[in-house]
């Protein structure tokens, strides 16, 4: 498979009570050096604000697509945010990790 440098990448961040991490993971793949991504943040019926921060990065940057569904655990929202996912790669960031700005531009 050949790689083009302009390759979309779709993120996936399937999300579950992680109001105290959340806002850090989601700036740390904003602010990529590779711009051309499409962020997919799957709420899994978060109790906490969590739903509600993923509503408010949607409204600022349109790269975001949020889908909040039933708690369903970590492999189905996963596999919720893959069907949605548009990109020629797909990558899978846990809610609470973070990562350098030159991370995807690294790898492609």
């Amino acid at each position: 498979m050949e790689t083009d440098k302009n390759d979309l990448i779709s993120i996936v961040i399937p999300i579950y009570n992680v109001q105290d991490y959340l806002e850090r993971c989601i700036q740390s793949i904003i602010s990529q050096t590779y711009k051309n991504i499409e962020i997919i943040l799957v709420d899994d019926g978060a109790t906490d604000n969590s739903g509600k921060l993923c509503d408010e990065y949607l409204k600022k940057d349109e790269r975001i697509k949020v889908i909040h569904k039933e708690n369903g655990g970590l492999s189905d929202a996963r596999n919720v945010g893959k069907e949605n996912a548009n990109g020629k790669y797909i990558a899978f960031i846990d809610s609470d990790d973070y990562i350098r700005t030159k991370f995807y531009r690294n790898l492609v």
